[in-house]
């Protein structure tokens, strides 16, 4: 991880885990890594930006162990980094949008008693916030290239099904908010939609903005005058929600 922190560091920081996008074979760590960060950053919170290992030299379930790592990582050494253990969470585009649904459903309350104290923690993260996400591993819209590079190319169709998140989501799932556009042909917005109603369905806090133009891949949009309204959104999401502080 790199670790990213505001200017001024206050007790009890907001932190986010940031899962840049590319299809589970390169990481797009500028636009959805570092300039995410510092945005962040500029609301006071803390930003951690995962490169996490990926296909096809590797594949699930070392994605989500390095995401669940890095949840834990954060909350084992939330002191250190004057971090609030209970306002860590996890932010991903297209297919790191994908691993953060997938780090959102898939968690455990971690090992009190491992000999590793960055294994003690919960691997939940107390909300998620995806971008354009990948979410289906199923589907008729499933992006092929990030369902190869992550479970190869043969799959074990149980092992897709449980991946896709539209089918993981339950009550404990945290509260999302999550960014589309309408016009995304990489990875349609029926992905974000089930994800969406599948939280509804469960009783999940969960807020979806879906822009009627824009490419896949936009990252914050700053220069986009529909498209940079979403950071501002989000901003609010997180205000409204105590997942950050005045």
């Amino acid at each position: 991880m790199t670790v990213y922190l505001p200017r001024t560091i206050a007790p009890g920081m907001t932190a986010v885990v940031v899962c840049p996008g590319g299809g589970y074979t390169h990481l797009a760590m500028n636009h959805e890594g570092r300039q995410v960060a510092n945005y962040l950053n500029s609301l006071g919170m803390a930003a951690f930006v995962l490169k996490y290992r990926l296909g096809p030299r590797y594949n699930h379930p070392i994605e989500i162990g390095d995401a669940q790592r890095a949840i834990r990582t954060v909350r084992g050494k939330a002191a250190e980094w004057s971090i609030a253990p209970d306002r860590i969470g996890i932010m991903g585009f297209s297919a790191g949008g994908h691993l953060a649904a997938t780090a959102s459903t898939h968690f455990d309350a971690g090992k009190p008693g491992a000999a590793d104290p960055l294994d003690r923690p919960s691997s939940r993260p107390d909300f998620a916030v995806l971008g354009y996400p990948v979410i289906s591993l199923t589907a008729p819209w499933t992006h092929q290239g990030s369902r190869k590079n992550l479970l190869g190319d043969h799959p074990d169709p149980e092992l897709a099904k449980s991946l896709s998140g539209e089918n993981a989501v339950t009550a404990q799932t945290p509260p999302t908010f999550i960014f589309q556009t309408n016009a995304d042909t990489t990875v349609p917005a029926e992905n974000a939609i089930y994800y969406f109603l599948a939280l509804r369905k469960a009783g999940v806090k969960a807020e979806m903005h879906i822009f009627e133009n824009g490419p896949h891949g936009v990252g914050l949009a700053m220069n986009d005058a529909a498209l940079s309204e979403w950071p501002r959104l989000l901003t609010n999401w997180l205000r409204v929600n105590g997942f950050l502080k005045e």
